[in-house]
């Protein structure tokens, strides 16, 4: 269970991969740069409600009330 605590940190990387993507995209002038930010942003959003969710849990886990 130790590593799906850092699980969600791989949506921050696949974010930046893809911020990179876009904008050398845009640089060579090469079609839908704008798909690679999009991917992004939904990567942002994953790693923001995974947070929240993993959070959550762990949280009602730790109140004693196991039951999830």
């Amino acid at each position: 269970m130790g590593i799906l605590k850092h699980v969600h940190y791989v949506y921050v990387f696949f974010a930046i991969v893809f911020l990179y993507d876009g904008f050398e995209r845009i640089d060579n002038s090469e079609p839908h740069p704008w798909l690679s930010f999009a991917i992004s942003v939904v990567a942002l959003f994953m790693f923001f409600f995974r947070r929240k969710f993993s959070k959550k849990f762990a949280d009602r886990y730790n109140s004693g009330n196991p039951k999830l």
